[in-house]
């Protein structure tokens, strides 16, 4: 009997299975991938064979196994001509077996696809309605661009039908047509008006989607459709007073799909309309306060009519029930609405900023939040609530979730603290605590930039340099691990290490501070030598300690520092070993060791840049951008030359030097001449030449400034210079007509570069052209000068004019107008190359941002010393109001003559 059981069962599994209920039984029996693989094969190949034979009573069972493999993930392609002779088939089951395997076997790019346009056709006239049902759903599933094309007149023609069920599949057919073929959409305009007076739900939801998506492809249409806003409205208010209705309730909320469709749809329609705004004031405000909480279908109701009301021109009281909306949603249990709940107050805080504020005790809590999303993005909003009335108590907060926050976090988070306590701070000692405190928590994840910043800022506030040394020292002996507050300690205590050791001893956090020379020189020491020092730190104690060298009179203390400067003159890092053998010979100049190391003048001021991924780095807003020390300032502050860079007379000579049609003021102040002399130096460092302009007066310069600008050279290894005479213009003006740096710079001359020298000493960024360029958006007329570029509502003009006082140097000013037919044109760069005979500089624009009917400027100065013809190579990146992104190249050039 075993052995007849046996026979049977050998006989059973080399028969084809039959039915799919048999092969779904044998796919479950399996116990390993492999026998699993075994039966798929072997069913695979039973089926090709019946494929081959032609047997029309199988092909249905064959093809319903077909798809089974095909989900199972085992290849099916084998099966599409199969799918193709169902749907021809004249029975109902066979099409809507051979419908189901063509959307699931066939995509829009397989050859097969264009032998299916036949059978969708005659199955679009059919009589029988879920026979065109089956066609449209295929068709709106896989269509081509081809098939769309060839099929949009009988689509068009069933959203007409008196069939509701037709006319609801063929709307949503329609959809598929004119994302494929956009151009289509016109044919749809009459029909897609119609389906929003439909009563059907499902024929208006599939409408309002329709005409959505034509909109958002074709905004002419806003226009056409803005007269059916009072039908909308109508039909939101009829869902948010009807009764209850089995059919269409979801949880209380009556047809809730279609009333998030309605929101999306009226918020498109309403954009910039105050007359259609009007019109939904009211509904509006009914769905706020009716809508049901408690529920997730009615916050996603009360999330789309928050959207809606901040994107139209609503009232402000509606605005801030939006508002307050979001704020409930900030107490939610779901993770997911807190998300939403932030990130639409993110974008919604510029436009009620006192409404956003009531929630911010709140906000804050989310700081705290276990989702790592939305600690994100509360830390984000919180940042965008800082003004001058809260700074004190939000930079409170901030800090002291700087100290526990994620290091992903703590970068950003830096900097925007920085910038505001720049923009908002309430005093300076305010401002230099609030920097103080956050270099301690996150020393090691700050921008060069909030460094050279902070930096600037003890320097700019002569009365507080006793207080600030004080407060670096004092964490100094504490604590050495964070690295920008070490380097800001260091720079701080090498420059003013003076009025430390002069304001003696202390007391901070009730504990006594020493201070003396050699106490200071001790903690130099152990920051050399600590397990925390870098080659950056190294560079910054070596200087530090030369500093002091001029400062401190006690002889151990002297005899300490060249101790420690002759142990580095081996070191196997070269900046290092350089900068202690220099040092170390500079201890036998006495005579000019005092003027080579003299204090660092006060920088300009110039506001702390942020820069973003998408361009270069624009000033912090609120700030007014100024112009820093030059490239060359900045070189000779390093090997210890004095420079002019200093207050703001300076400031304002060098912006006036800018515009061209303001002539230079003369300077001959010993100091305001000084940058002349110190390009002299340069040229002969750099191999150009020092000689000035024969246009120029010249200036003999003091005996002591040549002998001591010849011993310089002798120490750093130079040639000796000749006291050649200094030109007596401006300080702008020398460095742009010698300019023996701009060979070193790039072909495109960004809006905000950064010098590699500033870099290294940690000061400010300077502007290229050393003055602001920040100049008042003015109302857009018909615009001067030659246009360079016109695209997309930008139109960029460009002024020329030749510099009064070098006929070489052509001032250009930049103006960007925008008509007004996009809308604001946002994170505008500009950037422009020019010949390598000529040298190009820019300042910053007065705005990245150009609202419309309005023009922002920027300023170009060339040098032009061959006098030959001005070509500009010009790239332009902005982001239209869409959201789309343009960057394009354009050239212009020469200048017609008599342009300048």
């Amino acid at each position: 009997m075993n052995s007849i059981n046996s026979i049977s069962q050998q006989i059973l599994s080399k028969l084809p299975l039959y039915r799919l209920k048999d092969l779904i039984k044998a796919v479950r029996a399996c116990k390993t991938a492999a026998e699993e693989r075994a039966v798929i094969q072997k069913e695979s190949a039973n089926i090709r064979t019946a494929f081959k034979e032609e047997h029309s009573d199988t092909r249905h069972a064959n093809v319903s196994k077909l798809l089974y493999i095909h989900m199972l993930g085992y290849p099916a392609h084998f099966g599409q001509m199969e799918c193709l002779k169902l749907v021809a088939s004249p029975k109902f089951a066979d099409k809507r077996l051979g419908y189901l395997g063509i959307m699931l076997l066939i995509d829009e790019k397989t050859e097969v696809l264009t032998l299916v346009t036949n059978s969708l056709k005659n199955d679009l006239n059919h009589n029988n309605m879920y026979v065109v049902g089956l066609a449209l759903c295929t068709l709106g599933n896989i269509s081509s661009s081809e098939m769309a094309r060839d099929l949009c007149s009988e689509v068009e023609k069933l959203l007409g039908s008196s069939n509701t069920y037709i006319r609801k599949k063929a709307a949503l057919c329609a959809l598929r047509i004119i994302r494929r073929v956009p151009e289509l959409s016109e044919n749809f305009l009459s029909r897609a008006k119609t389906l929003l007076n439909d009563r059907s739900h499902g024929v208006l939801v599939t409408g309002v989607t329709l005409v959505t998506e034509m909109c958002r492809q074709n905004p002419e249409y806003i226009e056409i459709f803005r007269k059916g806003v009072p039908l909308l409205v109508r039909h939101l208010k009829n869902l948010t007073s009807a009764g209850f209705s089995p059919e269409h309730d979801v949880t209380g909320v009556t047809d809730p799909f279609l009333q998030v469709k309605l929101l999306r749809l009226l918020r498109m329609l309403a954009k910039n309309d105050q007359e259609a705004s009007d019109a939904m004031n009211d509904i509006l405000a009914q769905v706020a306060t009716n809508t049901e909480s408690t529920k997730n279908v009615g916050n996603a109701i009360l999330y789309e009519t928050v959207l809606t009301i901040m994107d139209i021109q609503s009232e402000a009281g509606l605005r801030v029930l939006a508002v307050n909306i979001l704020g409930k949603f900030l107490s939610n249990r779901d993770n997911n609405i807190r998300y939403v709940a932030l990130e639409t107050l993110n974008k919604t805080v510029g436009i009620e900023s006192q409404a956003v504020q009531r929630h911010r005790n709140i906000i804050l809590d989310c700081l705290r939040d276990g989702d790592i999303s939305i600690r994100r993005r509360a830390l984000e909003l919180s940042f965008a609530l800082i003004n001058e009335s809260n700074v004190r108590v939000l930079t409170r907060e901030l800090l002291a979730f700087l100290e526990v926050a994620d290091t992903e976090f703590k970068q950003s988070m830096t900097t925007k603290l920085s910038l505001a306590a720049e923009r908002f701070a309430p005093n300076n000692r305010w401002h230099i605590d609030t920097m103080l405190r956050m270099l301690k928590l996150a020393g090691n994840h700050v921008r060069e930039e909030v460094l050279s910043g902070f930096i600037r800022l003890v320097v700019q506030t002569t009365q507080l340099h006793q207080y600030t040394v004080q407060k670096l020292y004092a964490g100094l002996k504490q604590d050495i691990s964070q690295e920008a507050f070490v380097l800001a300690g260091v720079w701080v205590i090498g420059e003013f290490g003076d009025v430390l050791v002069n304001g003696g001893n202390f007391e901070e956090d009730n504990k006594p501070m020493e201070v003396s020379d050699n106490a200071v020189i001790d903690l130099l020491e152990s920051i050399l030598i600590g397990p925390y020092a870098n080659q950056l730190t190294r560079e910054y104690v070596l200087t530090a300690l030369m500093k002091l060298s001029s400062r401190l009179h006690d002889a151990q203390a002297q005899q300490k520092i060249k101790e420690l400067l002759q142990q580095h003159t081996a070191s196997m890092e070269v900046e290092i070993q350089q900068r202690a053998v220099e040092y170390t010979h500079l201890f036998s100049f006495d005579n000019i060791r005092a003027a080579v190391l003299e204090p660092m003048p006060v920088p300009e001021g110039r506001s702390i840049i942020e820069t973003n991924d998408n361009g270069p780095a624009s000033p912090a807003p609120g700030k007014s951008s100024k112009a820093g020390p030059s490239d060359q300032d900045l070189l000779l502050d390093l090997m210890g030359v004095g420079t002019a860079s200093g207050g703001d007379e300076q400031e304002s000579n060098a912006a006036s030097s800018l515009a061209p049609e303001s002539p230079a003021a003369p300077h001959s102040t010993p100091q305001q001449s000084q940058p002349a002399q110190n390009m002299d130096l340069l040229a002969d460092l750099f191999g150009g030449s020092s000689a000035p302009p024969a246009t120029q007066q010249q200036q003999p310069t003091s005996p002591a400034t040549s002998s001591n600008t010849n011993v310089l050279m002798d120490l750093l290894g130079g040639s000796d210079t000749a006291s050649a005479p200094a030109p007596s213009t401006p300080p702008t003006q020398s460095v742009n007509n010698l300019d023996p740096l701009a060979s070193l710079g790039q072909a495109f001359s960004p809006v905000s570069p950064s010098s590699p020298v500033q870099r290294s000493l940690g000061a400010g960024s300077p502007s290229p052209m050393g003055s602001p360029a920040a100049v008042a958006a003015t109302t857009t007329t018909q615009q001067p000068g030659y246009q360079a570029y016109s695209k997309n509502g930008l139109d960029i003009n460009l002024v020329p004019s030749r510099d009064r006082n070098n006929p070489a140097i052509i001032n250009i000013q930049v103006l960007f107008a925008n008509s007004g037919a996009q809308g604001v044109i946002s994170s505008l760069q500009f950037q422009a190359a020019v010949p390598r005979s000529q040298k190009l500089q820019m300042a910053p624009a007065s705005s990245n941002v150009v609202q419309p009917g309005t023009t922002e400027k920027q300023q170009m100065r060339i040098n032009n010393p061959q006098q030959s013809a001005v070509k500009l190579r010009l790239r332009i990146a902005y982001v239209l109001p869409s959201g789309d992104k343009v960057e394009d190249l354009a050239e212009y050039g020469p200048f017609p003559e008599g342009a300048f």
